[in-house]
């Protein structure tokens, strides 16, 4: 049996699917060619692999295959499309609206691109997490270029209404990203239908390998251009340049095939195992949960809780669960989650957080395991707090 923590922090990474990680082993010893190899058998081989893979993405988003161009990552694809886009529309417009609650990925970004001369505006959350339509419209200029909205947030699981914001950016004729990258494969998700322009995914959030991702770019209706960040050799139309790795590009594919295969059934017992994890939490007093109680990831559960240090709590919790307070990006961070102080939560309840990312192989007897532990440990923690404050008001006579 093992002694290792509950791995309940999915949201940052997911461990890899066994089944994905069979379909991958064949191209890294018999499978090995480079797909732009296309003079022999070894080359042939990869490129069919790459092939097949970049067609179950585009169908898995409503796409053409042509339109899924390969990355590292979320990171760089959101680095692609935020300031591809920037350099490709220069000329048209240097207004740029994005949310406050989105991830550093695209934040970081929007900041680089301020200091070359770009607006951005920043748009500000509900208390829910959701952005107000009504102020988005408001923030449409005519030198507008994009809008960018993550699908679901990273941190309290809160989705976004993309078909409302793809209509909107549409009518406008301005082009609508989105960073999917913690909703591929756990929600649905269709370009079309939602009128999405450029969509960035990534691998590691659903079950798949690290290090690949991928930016949906529409080539009709309208045809997005995009400026390239990397050169030097013509891959994937010159838009991103690079060898291809034709392993993590197959486990990529079998890993959305598999999330979507299982989507309705995961969706359900996630959802399940994530109010039980609540209703035991919230027999305690004051315990706030953050984020639409609903529209959300159904395996997020994110909480403040008063009265107790946030650092001391995930120290209580560490030997029983793995979870964090926030992004995995920022976890080496002292500062309070931006998301939550976007809430509008006090800076201490924003420093007062835990994060539980429930996933495909956790079970009910581990959430349970959990729930007892975390109950523990926020009642060990008041008690002595109290006590520290009774300590500090004694005075020596």
């Amino acid at each position: 049996m093992s002694n290792r923590p509950i791995y309940l922090d999915c949201h940052a990474t997911t461990p890899m699917d066994e089944r994905v990680l069979e379909v991958m082993l064949p191209y890294f010893t018999k499978h090995f060619g480079n797909p732009s190899s296309i003079s022999h058998a070894y080359g042939w081989e990869a490129e069919v692999a790459v092939k097949l893979a970049r067609q179950c993405l585009a169908d898995a988003i409503g796409a053409t295959p042509e339109e899924i161009i390969f990355t590292s990552g979320a990171t760089e694809a959101n680095n692609l499309a935020l300031k591809g886009v920037a350099e490709a529309y220069f000329s048209q417009g240097r207004h740029i609206i994005t949310v406050e609650t989105e991830h550093r990925a695209v934040l970081d970004p929007c900041r680089y691109l301020q200091t070359l001369g770009f607006e951005v505006t920043y748009l500000p959350v509900q208390p829910d997490g959701l952005i107000d339509l009504t102020q988005l419209e408001q923030a449409l200029r005519p030198d507008t270029v994009l809008v960018s909205v993550m699908a679901a947030n990273n941190e309290i699981g809160v989705l976004q209404p993309l078909a409302a914001i793809g209509a909107i950016c549409r009518q406008q004729q301005i082009l609508f990203h989105t960073d999917a990258a913690q909703g591929i494969g756990k929600i649905p998700l269709d370009v079309e239908e939602m009128n999405i322009d450029l969509m960035s995914l990534t691998a590691h959030k659903v079950y798949g390998p690290k290090g690949i991702g991928a930016l949906y770019v529409r080539r009709r209706n309208p045809r997005v251009r995009l400026a390239p960040q990397i050169q030097g050799g013509g891959q994937e139309r010159g838009i991103r340049s690079g060898t291809l790795s034709t392993p993590q590009i197959v486990g990529f594919a079998k890993a959305v095939e598999l999330g979507l295969e299982e989507l309705k059934s995961e969706s359900q017992r996630l959802l399940q195992l994530r109010e039980c994890l609540w209703q035991a939490l919230c027999e305690l007093e004051k315990i706030h949960f953050n984020g639409h109680r609903t529209q959300r990831l159904p395996g997020n559960l994110n909480i403040s809780v008063e009265g107790v240090d946030g650092s001391a709590l995930l120290l209580g919790l560490q030997s029983t669960a793995a979870v964090s307070s926030g992004s995995a990006c920022s976890s080496v961070n002292v500062a309070p989650s931006h998301v939550l102080l976007a809430l509008g939560r006090p800076e201490m309840l924003a420093y007062a957080s835990v994060r539980f990312g429930i996933g495909r192989f956790n079970s009910a007897a581990e959430i349970e395991q959990v729930a007892q532990q975390t109950i523990s440990t926020i009642e060990s923690l008041r008690r002595s707090q109290t006590i520290g404050s009774k300590s500090a008001n004694f005075k020596v006579r």
